[in-house]
């Protein structure tokens, strides 16, 4: 789901939470709405990440949520990012 998709949800109330997941290097931003969840995306269908826990916390912000779940289980913050 893309970011244009999330903000028309959370204008219409359909968000119910939103968890930040931190895995590898990276962090990505799951949705959960009524229907069952999914990961956010990018306008080429990429699954969206940040490189730090602040980018992303400002992204989720910036869609007018001010609360979140943070899940670091699997954040590894000493791994390196590959460069293809």
């Amino acid at each position: 789901m893309n970011e244009k998709t999330i903000r028309a949800l959370v204008e219409a109330g359909a968000v119910k939470k939103i968890k930040i997941i931190g895995d590898g290097a990276f962090f990505h931003a799951e949705i959960f709405t009524p229907n069952g969840s999914v990961i956010a995306q990018t306008n080429k269908g990429d699954i969206k990440t940040w490189s730090s826990l602040d980018t992303s916390a400002k992204w989720v912000r910036a869609l007018g949520i001010g609360e979140a779940q943070l899940q670091l289980a699997k954040w590894r913050p000493d791994q390196r990012a590959l460069t293809l």
